[in-house]
């Protein structure tokens, strides 16, 4: 699941680094890269490909990222930043989503008995820090090691959940070879896709549970991917430049020179400057915004379908939600293919689970298993004893407790819109809900901390390719991070806990088909829909993939038209 874990500041917030780890750990490891990348790029000289003026590319987004921290910030644009941009995974994602290699050259498995397997990765030698340090396989086990140490908190822990745990499930063979041992499941290599290695030579050294948390994230983010960290500035910019060390098998030093990701929170605001000309990306556009972009012969809308699910979590802790008829009356209260229409144009898909169209288990036979249906929502509320006693439009309970319930999110235009269309379709029914508008902050405290500071939240997730809802449904998860509807039953738990052994996908097929059909049953959440993404990309860049694996997937190989280029 990619979410958001958290992020840390910049250096105005020196008083919140653990102690030991601040202002000064980050000024050495900079100076270290200067002293390194200086020193080379004068030797090389430095600039953009053939002389020509360097160049800059700017993405707009309306959202911060937590950073290059893998184990501490797991919002959607940093994992994307750590993957492709500042640092590397050992495996790569080709357009048909089959592993290819990245940071490892290549990779071999074998049975070793007692129902276990080894998977031996061999890494390149040619890929260093970006304060000169050579890349190994000692970085591997240490990235390793520190993600399934549960006092780190890495949030993706159950990537990991069926390799041996600890020292007992990897050895460093050489200084290019590591092994990791673990029980046969499915998609064994998606967590290396998914988890970018880290630098050990700078962060052994810290205490695992002070990683997450550690400056080195957002201040001094030392990658060994093809843009190097520059500057941070919080809720504003990135800055990153090209590496001229990257590996020239893997595509070489980049052809644009410096990178900036813009956070612009207004919509509005980003769309001007899109259209501008001073944001030449422009991530994850409102419908309504395409259609004013659609048909310039400067600009392209590029639309594609996406990993992403939004859904309201209910918080099945508190009484009123705990009924399981409430909560499937509330699902059939909601117009969702109307949601969709009005929202995004159509331009997605309305779920029932939270498998989306990207994945191979996705289901489209189970569309129509919640129709939009009032009379029926009625029906439910009035068998679980609401019943409006008032004449009010409120239903209301024995004890005359109105039927009302808190919906908490954090704005966006998006979230605001669904949020108002919710409101209105629940009142038709009887059911006041009541809209909470978090700071981002502040919303991921309440719908992540064990209190559970909400009766209902509007989520947004991105599914990994391998996934698994463990972290979201499991009982086990009921108060962990994304546990959020507190969800008990043990069908799911069975079905949670075969569901990522499976290697085989038609028998795969089956099971998904049943656990999914259990979630419908059991409502813990409302499945809304999921989108396509809309990128807005300028005439100005060539060679821009966007596509379900994310937005800067080759941003090491995109281009400015020579007659288009800019200096930073």
């Amino acid at each position: 699941m990619g979410l958001w874990v958290g992020g840390w500041g910049c250096r105005g917030e020196r008083e919140q680094l653990p102690a030991g780890y601040g202002v000064p750990f980050c000024d050495s490891a900079m100076a270290r890269v200067a002293a390194f990348t200086g020193e080379r790029v004068q030797g090389r000289g430095g600039g953009s490909e053939g002389g020509a003026p360097p160049t800059t590319v700017v993405v707009g987004t309306v959202a911060e990222m937590g950073g290059m921290n893998v184990f501490g910030a797991g919002d959607v644009g940093a994992v994307q930043h750590q993957m492709f941009v500042n640092l590397m995974t050992l495996v790569r994602y080709d357009e048909n989503l089959r592993p290819v290699p990245y940071l490892a050259r290549r990779w071999e498995t074998r049975e070793i008995g007692e129902g276990r397997m080894e998977l031996r990765f061999f890494l390149r030698d040619d890929v260093r820090w970006h304060d000169g340090t050579p890349t190994t396989a000692y970085d591997v086990a240490f990235t390793f090691l520190r993600a399934t140490d549960p006092r780190t908190g890495f949030p993706n822990a159950s990537f990991f959940q069926f390799y041996l745990p600890g020292e007992e499930g990897v050895s460093v063979e050489d200084s290019l070879t590591v092994s990791f041992r673990f029980r046969p499941h499915g998609d064994y290599l998606d967590p290396w896709r998914a988890t970018a290695i880290m630098p050990r030579h700078l962060l052994e050294g810290v205490p695992p549970e002070a990683l997450a948390r550690h400056p080195y994230g957002t201040v001094c983010p030392v990658g060994n991917g093809p843009f190097r960290f520059v500057s941070h500035s919080p809720n504003d910019r990135w800055v990153f430049e090209a590496n001229p060390f990257f590996p020239e098998e893997l595509g070489g030093r980049p052809p644009i020179d410096r990178y900036i990701y813009r956070v612009i929170p207004d919509q509005a605001a980003l769309l001007a400057e899109f259209l501008r000309g001073t944001v030449d990306v422009y991530v994850a556009m409102p419908w309504g915004q395409a259609e004013q972009v659609r048909g310039r012969p400067d600009r392209r809308v590029v639309v594609f379908p996406h990993r992403s699910v939004l859904f309201v979590a209910w918080n099945t802790r508190l009484p009123t939600l705990a009924d399981r008829r409430v909560r499937r009356a509330f699902t059939l209260a909601v117009n969702r293919p109307l949601l969709l229409q009005g929202v995004q144009g159509g331009e997605g898909v309305v779920l029932n689970s939270g498998v989306p169209p990207s994945h191979w288990a996705f289901d489209p036979s189970l569309g129509d298993s919640l129709p939009y249906d009032p009379p029926q929502a009625r029906a439910l509320l009035e068998s679980a004893g609401w019943v409006d006693r008032n004449g009010d439009g409120v239903r209301e309970n024995q004890a005359g407790e109105p039927l009302a319930v808190e919906l908490t999110y954090h704005r966006n235009q998006e979230r605001q819109e669904v949020a108002e269309i919710l409101q209105a379709q629940l009142r038709e029914v009887g059911v006041e809900l009541r809209l909470r508008i978090m700071e981002f902050a502040a919303y991921l405290q309440a719908i992540t901390s064990p209190e559970r500071d909400f009766q209902a939240a509007l989520v947004a997730f991105e599914t990994e390719f391998r996934l698994d809802e463990r972290d979201l449904f499991h009982s086990s998860a009921a108060r962990e991070p994304f546990g959020f509807s507190g969800i008990s039953d043990p069908v799911l738990d069975r079905y949670l806990d075969t569901l990522p052994l499976v290697e085989d996908r038609q028998e795969g097929r089956r099971l998904w088909r049943e656990y999914q059909l259990r979630i419908i049953e059991l409502q813990p959440v409302t499945y809304l829909y999921s989108a396509f993404r809309r990128d807005g990309v300028t005439s100005r860049l060539e060679n821009v993939v966007l596509d379900t694996r994310g937005e800067w997937v080759n941003i090491g190989q995109w281009r400015v038209v020579p007659q288009r280029r800019r200096s930073p």
